[in-house]
């Protein structure tokens, strides 16, 4: 079936030069060829991402004219054509040719391009769609991903990415493109002239800063605080340094080294803020000048790590789930009135930290899937019902949104905000680590792990498939010497409680999820990637101190990799 896919690109006269030069390199290879035409790269809740070269299920001009003409159908189904759709990029390889041929594509349809005129971050293109009232929005980005991946991440005209009804309607569009190499695009020049193609820059950046003073909470505090940031070779760079200045940090040091963009990413192995040999030059600068808090941004900026010294002067990574904690914890006890109605947002494989947290300032708490999309949909729906008042949203592969002005987590206001609470805490004579293990005195000690296992190609999606399906299906009843509670399975909406035998319907979307409640505040999650070949486990436990919350974790874990072991 997917010879004829390759034949049908094969024989297309009009080939792109240097994708048929590159379809030529893999034409004697025939797994290569299966593994770029054995599918159609898919368009999913989040939109799109693949590895970039020819074929239906790589990332290259065709597919993306293919995504950009649903889009465009998607746009005219709701009316909004005359609105436009703004569209950033990121600093990987095609990204800007990828951001103008969707604007080639939509302005075929009549539909007016607001194309930012260099990279900028993710978070800066949920904040253009609004502020340019625009219908809908694009960012070609693969995040974190290697640097032969890139994507296509539609958004909606509130500035969120698509929740799972819009995203069906959209999917079903794109879809419907049965042939993606004959889909049209209009001349560039001809667009520009027509008004249809419209480039956009300072403007949007002077009104984001105007909007990012709004983060501040406390902005009469002392800010003698020593910053070492790095972008990782994204879009970071200019924004969180004017964020920092305009909120009153003078002490601010980049890695140059890591401030230009560069698609190779060719300082790291993984331009990821989660893994920690990311902060590696961050670490060696900081300690050169004795800096108080290290920040890393992925390349699309919509993620931040943070890293502070020890007592003994070492570097400590922080994990979402602990920056998340502290970010939350200062928000809720700086601010001078908190809202009555006031909610805590975050999502399914996030610790109950934050949740326990929330509770102590009378802060309600809601969970989500996984996807900050799930976030942005709930504010959203808040601010239209009046039913709470949103003060906070992360999830622990570090994104968090402090203002509602994105709609997608965002790590320049998550910047702004960790330097604010660093200068907080160390005018009290402490650092964040000695904050941190005030917040495990008071609430009980909580860590949490993430395991990937990286399955590639089609072998490693039926891999996928049949993990996800022994765990769903097996009737497992305890696991590291805890009882299971309960089983949530995502994909029914079903949480079935083992011990009584009794199930009630959860109030969520339907994903292929599913977690296992503990007893003890304890649990496990499987969950594939939705924008990698991988299938993720995560691990939470709780107990009264950090040797026991480190053992019951090991023994969570061992468990579950025993199962697993046998499985592949």
């Amino acid at each position: 079936m997917w010879k004829n896919d390759y034949n049908r690109w094969k024989e297309f006269t009009g080939l792109d030069a240097d994708l048929a030069s590159k379809l030529d390199e893999i034409t004697s290879d025939e797994q290569s060829l299966e593994d770029a035409f054995y599918k159609n790269l898919e368009f999913g809740t989040g939109g799109m991402r693949g590895k970039l070269g020819p074929g239906t299920n790589r990332m290259n001009i065709y597919t993306v004219r293919k995504a950009a003409e649903g889009l465009a159908a998607y746009v005219n189904d709701q009316g909004l054509s005359n609105r436009g759709v703004a569209i950033a990029y990121d600093s990987r390889y095609m990204s800007k040719e990828f951001a103008v041929e969707t604007a080639r594509v939509l302005g075929h349809h009549g539909i007016p391009s607001y194309v930012f005129t260099s990279l900028r971050p993710t978070p800066e293109l949920s904040f253009a769609v609004r502020h340019l009232n625009a219908a809908a929005g694009v960012v070609v980005t693969a995040s974190h991903n290697p640097p032969e991946y890139n994507g296509f991440k539609a958004y909606n005209e509130d500035g969120g990415q698509l929740p799972p009804e819009q995203a069906e309607i959209m999917i079903d569009f794109v879809n419907k493109v049965e042939n993606e190499l004959n889909v049209e695009a209009a001349d560039q020049k001809e667009l520009e002239e027509q008004g249809l193609l419209r480039w956009v820059d300072e403007e949007v950046d002077e009104a984001y800063l105007e909007a990012l003073k709004g983060v501040t909470v406390q902005s009469d505090i002392k800010k003698d605080l020593s910053v070492v940031f790095t972008p990782l070779h994204g879009t970071a760079r200019d924004l969180v340094e004017k964020g920092l200045q305009q909120s009153g940090f003078t002490s601010i040091h980049i890695v140059e080294e890591q401030a230009k963009p560069d698609p190779e990413f060719s300082t790291v192995a993984s331009p990821n803020p989660e893994e920690h040999q990311a902060f590696e030059m961050a670490i060696e600068q900081g300690e050169s000048i004795g800096a108080d808090l290290l920040m890393a941004t992925d390349p699309d900026a919509d993620r931040l790590g943070i890293a502070v010294p020890n007592e003994k002067g070492e570097y400590v990574v922080l994990t979402g789930n602990q920056t998340g904690a502290l970010l939350l914890d200062y928000i809720l006890g700086q601010s001078q009135q908190l809202p009555k109605n006031g909610v805590m947002i975050k999502t399914i494989v996030t610790s109950e930290f934050g949740r326990v947290i929330a509770n102590a300032y009378g802060i309600d708490s809601l969970d989500t899937l996984t996807g900050f999309k799930f976030i942005g949909e709930k504010i959203r729906e808040y601010e239209q019902t009046g039913e709470h008042q949103f003060v906070f949203g992360y999830e622990e592969s570090y994104g968090y949104l402090v203002k509602d002005f994105a709609r997608d987590k965002d790590a320049v206001q998550a910047a702004l905000l960790a330097a604010e609470v660093g200068a907080h805490w160390k005018n009290q004579g402490k650092t964040l680590l000695d904050a941190l293990d005030e917040l495990y005195e008071k609430h009980g000690y909580f860590l949490e792990d993430l395991q990937s296992m990286k399955l590639e190609g089609k072998a490693g999606a039926e891999q996928i498939k049949a993990i996800m399906d022994d765990f769903r299906n097996a009737d497992i009843k305890e696991s590291g010497g805890k009882k299971v509670v309960a089983v949530e399975d995502y994909s029914t909406t079903v949480r079935k409680f083992v011990q009584e035998g009794k199930e009630e319907e959860m109030d969520l979307p339907t994903s292929n999820v599913v977690k296992f409640i503990l007893e003890d505040d304890c649990w496990f999650c499987l969950r594939p990637s939705g924008t990698e070949p991988k299938i993720k486990f995560y691990y939470g436990v709780k107990s009264e101190s950090k040797t026991d919350s480190q053992a019951l974790l090991a023994a969570v874990k061992a468990a579950v990799n025993e199962r697993l072991h046998a499985l592949i």
